[in-house]
């Protein structure tokens, strides 16, 4: 099927576009820009150079893909923003490219942006993602897998954010969130598991349950962090998740964040 690309489009001839593409009123995409099938662009939308979009991609009214990162290292380096198939980007959101650090801003597959988020340079987001309204990721954030951010918060350069965490709304993370975890508080704490999250997914009892060992063990014994990790890692026939677990921290370059204060 051919796209349709209304009369006010800007489109630079060093574009790619491919089937089924819906291009509204007065969006502009530069050139080297590749925009796969089945993808809608709202109007006023931006597309700017060394943008990839994948297949089945709706990206509503004013979001701006692509512009060069905020950073004042960069000079000019041809780098890209990277969106996997299925996401929906909605009003106002903005994605910054890579910078030579990384070269690419990357966000996976089914995830969505809510309106006026932000994902800086060099940011790498997993699959099935949820940004809540008017989040804001510094610059080389990396979020795995299922993760989902209430709005208005904001996340320090550099921190990583373990897959199936949830983070609630107003908050300010500067640490990294180990994964299958509810995170909130002034500063943000560890408040619980992510059950509501956790059940949805298809985890069974049983693995909720080891989750919720393994934490208590990290957060409510009196060992310390790298006490429990080590004795975490000495256990017999341990589940995927914990293996999850442990890798997370032995990884973590920030440090995870603290339990909440009782």
């Amino acid at each position: 099927m051919s796209s349709n690309i209304h009369a006010t489009a800007i489109i630079d001839p060093g574009a790619q576009l491919g089937s089924n593409v819906q291009v509204s009123p007065y969006a502009v995409i530069e050139g080297n820009v590749i925009i796969s099938d089945d993808c809608d662009i709202g109007h006023h939308v931006v597309i700017a150079s060394g943008t990839r979009i994948g297949n089945g991609v709706r990206i509503f009214a004013g979001a701006v893909i692509g512009n060069p990162p905020q950073d004042l290292k960069y000079k000019g380096e041809p780098t890209i923003v990277e969106i996997g198939d299925m996401t929906v980007i909605r009003e106002c959101v903005t994605v910054n490219r890579g910078t030579t650090a990384t070269n690419i801003t990357k966000i996976g597959k089914n995830c969505l942006l809510m309106a006026y988020s932000h994902v800086a340079h060099d940011c790498v987001l997993g699959d099935g993602i949820i940004l809540a309204n008017s989040v804001n990721l510094a610059g080389h954030v990396t979020i795995h897998d299922h993760v989902i951010i209430g709005g208005l918060t904001g996340v320090h350069q550099f921190v990583t954010l373990g897959t199936h965490a949830m983070i609630g709304a107003l908050f300010r993370v500067s640490k990294d969130v180990p994964p299958y975890v509810l995170a909130g508080g002034q500063p943000l704490s560890y408040e619980g598991l992510n059950l509501i999250g956790l059940r949805r997914r298809g985890f069974s009892p049983n693995a909720i349950q080891s989750i919720a060992d393994t934490y208590n063990l990290i957060y409510r014994s009196k060992l310390n962090v790298s006490q429990a990790l080590q004795k975490l890692t000495s256990m017999d026939g341990k589940i995927s998740e914990i293996e999850t677990i442990i890798d997370f921290i032995q990884k973590s370059k920030r440090g995870i964040i603290p339990a909440k204060v009782r």
